[in-house]
């Protein structure tokens, strides 16, 4: 029908009708909440580069941890920073590891809380790569039962799911095989599937003190041109054992995210990443945007997309927002 028997408008007259009829739904349970810990006590270190964001010790995190699960939050996934680093990343798989320590007592004070844990050596590398070296080459063979054993490790110490973001190949099959192994067949792998090389990391790896000390991850990480490529990454990674795939960054990739999520049947998260996220504190505190609006916006449109699970900066602030 044509106008003036069919308008529009009559579905978006007042907000109640607006809020009946609207087809993409944000909730706190889409929300995942990335924490920063560090070794120490009492310590809650703001990030420059993240307004509103801090690396805690395991107390405080515990504290926060607490309080965005009072919020309505589900779900946190941990990034460590750890007390030396080597080669070889050892802390990353250490019994006594920042982040082992750190699930530990999460899994000990919030049970229901659900704790995942990233997977990968950067942060712990003393070059700040994702993969053992051969000379400035990334050795991805010998990288793999490094990361396997950090899962294990992090399974050991109470995660309920672990996340390997190193986009190494062959990696979901190699922790796969290894938690089975353990006993730890229950426990699901969040796959980092479509993990591109970006700009937008920049914060992360003031953050997690993850940069690399020479070169680039464009040799492991995607080429942000390539659309089709991301599928065949998603599609090894489910061949492999992944239980949800991701898609990082999300905002200038939303593209990708509807792609996978007409594509695959497993549940879709995205990561809503620190650029991202620090874009738009930057602009709110200058009085350029509303920030509220403008955040709530991007997650919405990542939901839209096809996202069914968001990892975010703004989860608690999301959450007051709802309220």
């Amino acid at each position: 029908m044509e106008f003036p028997l069919s308008r529009m408008r009559r579905l978006r007259a007042n907000p109640t009708i607006r809020r009946m009829v609207r087809e993409t739904r944000l909730t706190p349970d889409h929300l995942i909440y990335p924490l920063f810990v560090i070794h120490g006590e009492g310590l809650e270190r703001p990030i420059a580069s993240m307004p509103g964001v801090f690396q805690y010790s395991i107390d405080r995190m515990i504290e926060e941890a607490r309080a965005a699960h009072a919020d309505g939050i589900p779900a946190v996934i941990l990034f460590g920073l750890p007390a030396q680093k080597d080669a070889a990343g050892t802390e990353a798989y250490a019994e006594d590891g920042i982040i082992q320590r750190a699930v530990t007592a999460l899994k000990n004070e919030i049970p229901t809380l659900l704790v995942i844990t990233d997977v990968c050596l950067c942060e712990y590398t003393d070059h700040g790569h994702c993969g053992l070296l051969d000379g400035e080459k990334i050795d991805n063979d010998t990288t793999l039962p490094l990361l396997a054993r950090e899962a294990v490790s992090h399974a050991l110490a109470g995660a309920d799911m672990v996340a390997p973001s190193d986009m190494m190949d062959g990696r979901v099959a190699a922790i796969r095989h290894a938690l089975d192994g353990k006993g730890f067949a229950d426990t699901p792998i969040l796959s980092y599937a479509a993990k591109f090389s970006s700009a937008f990391y920049g914060p992360f790896r003031n953050a997690a003190d993850s940069a690399p000390q020479f070169g680039d991850r464009k040799s492991y990480q995607m080429d942000p041109a390539n659309r089709r490529q991301a599928l065949r990454e998603v599609e090894l990674d489910i061949v492999e054992g992944a239980d949800l795939i991701m898609v990082k960054p999300a905002l200038s990739y939303l593209d990708v995210i509807r792609e996978v999520r007409n594509s695959f049947d497993l549940p879709v998260v995205a990561y809503n990443v620190s650029g991202e996220y620090s874009m738009v504190h930057a602009a709110a505190e200058r009085g350029w945007v509303d920030g509220e609006a403008l955040a709530l916006e991007i997650l919405l449109s990542i939901r839209r997309a096809g996202a069914d699970l968001i990892i975010t900066y703004h989860a608690r602030e999301a959450c007051r927002w709802f309220a």
